[in-house]
């Protein structure tokens, strides 16, 4: 009996040790890319040439006059004909001057990651009006309460790098109150980096002192700020959005960090020819970049180039083609070429439903962008229905699917000792197999993902255990963290600062 019982001890704590964290994590973020290249040398520079000449020749359109000062004062031209030309010396210059590398701040500091070079991050995007439910299984508006449990929710998942607003509170209809309480969710259940929009230029000046409250105190939140903005500040074609470029003045005048985000369309508002596609939003990307080098060069900046296909037979958005999967991860590759962080969007499936479109689109765009070496990959967690849904079962599943994503990324350490002459010899002539020798137990943990939602049961276990499907698991997780993590990264002061202040809705 006593060694029955010592048996089952051991058996016990092997199964504990398996489902704990391994002391290795195999697929941390921020694995390296660039191993996918769809472009050569020289379809990278043909495609830089012409979007060179896009800026000198075209020139970009509906510029402000603040703007126009300034970029004329950087070194552009005024054509004469209501367009701003740019010069290959400037543009260049631009380029060279502009933040290669650069932190995001994490409100907790271990959670700060740094942008650039190799290294890719999943993370979130989007500004879904639609909630998949999770009782009905059907699409509703999305409200306050569903940003505030997505923002809780991803908190808990180690692959969502940074976090954006997934989801635009549709039951908030004034446009200050909108931006006060997108900004009081993230603050109140995440301590991730975290980015939001900001409506008008007229809110970021109140909306920092929101933030300084939870950073500490007055211009707290500007020396170490952990929040970047998303902007669009380009419109295709080849036009500057006033409105936009406001917020990108008051942004630099704050010291929030940007992403800089062109979303042209094949087809719609760029060529359908993918070559031209990515010369006209290269060359609007740069129009971003410009204009941040014109006010104040250096500032950082994320290179945000997110070529989005439409189905040219019904003009429907497609954010899960491959033809979607190809062009991020060129435009990926070109920002990588010219030393820029980058920022490309994929994942965006156009599947209603957690279902086998879903997990097909969100794979091969997911993988293509990271194998390409973006930097920042966008819309990667949670987004459904061609971004106008967002899922909590999704978040959980995207999750796991960014943990095989990096250890694809990881690759394979080739060494001496992970060649194991040694171990293949003495399985051959002792037991025969290597299912018990110290290099399996060894790489068990160091070179392996385990999943903890796909089934890899036998058929007759996963019928006894309720053949629940993927969005069945998904559900399960998702009310599970609902229904346990409640954090609170305000202290009381904070939150009754911030109250006093701003309608908390």
């Amino acid at each position: 009996m006593a060694e029955t019982r010592s048996k089952r001890g051991g058996r016990q704590q092997r199964l504990a040790q398996r489902a704990a964290k391994p002391v290795l994590d195999p697929c941390p973020p921020g694995q390296s890319g660039g191993s996918y290249r769809p472009l050569s040398e020289t379809d990278l520079q043909n495609i830089y040439d012409t979007a060179l000449r896009l800026l000198a020749e075209l020139g970009m359109g509906e510029v402000p006059d603040r703007l126009a000062a300034d970029l004329i004062a950087a070194g552009a031209v005024d054509n004469g004909a209501g367009r701003i030309l740019f010069p290959r010396a400037l543009v260049e210059e631009a380029i060279d001057r502009a933040a290669k590398k650069f932190t995001l701040h994490g409100r907790d500091d271990a959670r700060s990651i740094e942008v650039g070079g190799d290294k890719v991050y999943f993370g979130t995007g989007g500004a879904a009006v639609q909630t998949l439910d999770m009782d009905s299984g059907l699409y509703r508006p999305s409200t306050l309460e569903d940003l505030h449990n997505f923002t809780r929710l991803q908190d808990t998942l180690a692959n969502v790098s940074w976090y954006t607003r997934c989801c635009v509170a549709t039951d908030v209809p004034d446009n200050f109150d909108l931006d006060v309480n997108t900004i009081y969710a993230l603050l109140k259940n995440t301590t991730k980096p975290t980015a939001t929009s900001f409506t008008l230029a007229e809110h970021v000046a109140p909306l920092v002192k929101l933030l300084d409250i939870a950073a500490g105190g007055e211009g707290a939140f500007s020396r170490r700020p952990f929040m970047k903005a998303h902007i669009s500040p380009v419109i295709s074609p080849m036009r500057y959005g006033e409105d936009a470029v406001d917020v990108v003045y008051e942004c630099i005048e704050h010291n929030i960090p940007m992403s800089c985000i062109t979303a042209a369309q094949a087809g719609a508002t760029a060529p359908a020819t993918m070559a031209g596609f990515l010369a006209q939003s290269l060359a609007e990307t740069l129009g971003s970049l410009l204009m941040v080098h014109a006010v104040k060069p250096g500032y950082p900046m994320v290179f945000s180039n997110w070529p989005l296909v439409i189905d040219l037979r019904t003009g429907a958005f497609s954010g899960g083609s491959g033809e979607t999967a190809v062009l991020n991860a060129a435009s990926a590759q070109l920002s990588n070429w010219l030393g820029l962080p980058s920022g490309v969007a994929c994942s965006m499936t156009d599947a209603k439903a957690i279902d086998a479109q879903y997990g097909m689109e969100k794979g091969i765009t997911s993988m293509a962008a990271a194998l390409a070496g973006g930097n920042l990959i966008y819309e990667s967690s949670g987004m459904t229905a061609s971004l106008l849904g967002v899922s909590f079962e999704a978040f959980v599943l995207d999750d796991e699917m960014h943990s095989n994503t990096y250890r694809a990324l990881r690759g394979i350490e080739v060494s001496e000792e992970n060649l194991g002459f040694e171990a293949i010899c003495g399985a051959v002539l002792g037991e025969g197999h290597f299912l018990g020798s110290a290099q399996t137990h060894a790489a068990m943990e160091r070179d392996y993902f385990y999943p903890s939602l796909a089934d890899r049961n036998e058929p007759r276990t996963w019928a006894q255990m309720g053949a629940k499907d993927a969005w069945a698991l998904a559900n399960d997780r998702a009310r599970e963290i609902l229904a346990s993590h409640h954090p609170e990264y305000l202290s009381a002061e904070q939150d009754r600062a911030i109250r006093e202040q701003f309608k908390i809705l």
